[in-house]
Formats: C-alpha cells, structure tokens, sequence
C-alpha cells in the first residue's frame, strides 16, 4: 500500500498519476453523502440524544418550581445546540463525500480520501485477502477490504472510510455506495481474472446482496458490524 499526499495535479481524478500501459480503469465513484451523515458522522443518533435532553429539560422544569417559558427556554437551548451539532455532521459529511474518489481497476483499488490531510491509498489485488459487502435498508451498501497480513494502515487515515470497530487490524472499506451489489460484482470479477494464477484461498467470490449489517465473502456469511 502506498499514499500520496497531494492530489492538486492529478492527471486522472483520484489517481496520483496516469495508470501504468495495461491498466484500466473499470469503475470511479464516491460515497452517498447522506449515508457517511447516519452511518459514519451518526448525525440520527446526535439529533435523537439531544432531542431526549430536550425533552428531559422541559420536563424537569415543568416539575419544578420554574416557569413554563423558562422551562421551554432552557429545552429551546438545547434544541439550538443539537441542530447546529447535527448541521456540522451533515456538512463533514457533504465534504467528506465531495473529497473522496474510489477507483477499481483491473489490478487494483484505489482510495483517494481525506478533507484536510488527503491521501491517496493503493490496495493492489495481490494485497488483499478477502472483501465483503454489507447492503442497508436506504440501498446503500459498503464493501470492507481485508489486507493481507502486514499490510496495515492507521484506521485514523482511513477513517470515516474504514469498517467499524476493526482498529487494531484496519480495514479500508468503500462506503455508502449505490449499486453496491453491482460494484462488489465488478471488483470481484476483476479480483478473480487478476489473480487467476494464484493459490485458490486468494480469489474472492462474486459477493451476493446481504440483509442488513451482514456481508459475504470467501466463507460465506460473515458479521459486518
């Protein structure tokens, strides 16, 4: 894996550099921003806990001795200062979204991510072990890319493109996507022609569509938390 700091002359969009003669780029997108907004910056979770402290406040101050307006002031607060946390979640997801080009090619992934320290991060098919696919009820899904051992980067890179919970072996994963179930086809047909000379237990199995935070890969069923 490789990164490369500055993408402001890049001859392709999310590439650092012009692809090497007989590589060919076979799909670019990015994430939904809407999906990175729930799911990555968790702008739902934040709008529900400070609705329920809202709510905690104005009912705190109805039993208590203070005045119906000061009580509905107070949770007024509190509403203001949720609405501009969630406000700032959407916007870093926007820009997040804006700033992040996933690349597959024949020979490799390529991830160009980051909003104020950009890098651009290569995964070669030979690189890596295994992938999956995790589709959720808005269409959306992401597919998690397992490096071979030894292979490592910091999950504070790759964050919000990483899969969850996996800080001590990170894994790259390309987020929020639509039509995932079309892109994980892809990238697993050109996984399997790239590497069709290598050992058995390294080629990828076309990923299938999956309930909710599950995803396929080589053995199957696996948990997508």
């Amino acid at each position: 894996m490789s990164h490369h700091d500055d993408y402001a002359f890049e001859p392709i969009p999310g590439l650092p550099e012009l692809p090497p003669e007989g590589e060919k780029i076979l799909w670019q997108g990015a994430p939904e921003w809407r999906g990175l907004a729930l799911r990555a910056f968790h702008a739902r979770k934040v709008a529900v806990y400070f609705g329920i402290f809202a709510a905690w406040k104005l009912v705190l101050g109805l039993t208590g001795d203070r005045l119906m307006a000061d009580a509905a002031l107070s949770a007024l607060g509190v509403v203001v200062l949720g609405a501009a946390a969630v406000g700032l979640l959407v916007y870093l997801a926007r820009i997040s979204a804006r700033t992040t080009v996933y690349t597959i090619t024949n020979q490799r992934v390529v991830m160009r991510v980051g909003m104020a320290m950009p890098v651009t991060i290569n995964l070669p098919f030979s690189r890596i072990e295994s992938a999956a696919l995790a589709t959720t009820r808005d269409g959306l899904g992401d597919i998690p890319l397992k490096p071979v051992k030894g292979n490592r980067v910091a999950y504070a890179v790759l964050w919000p493109h990483a899969r969850p919970w996996r800080i001590a072996h990170p894994e790259p994963m390309l987020r929020s996507l639509e039509k995932a179930d079309e892109v994980s086809k892809l990238l697993a047909d050109a996984w399997t022609t790239s590497l069709e000379d290598a050992p058995a237990q390294q080629i990828i199995k076309a990923p299938q569509p999956a309930a909710p935070d599950h995803a396929t890969g080589p053995g199957g069923l696996v948990p997508a938390e």
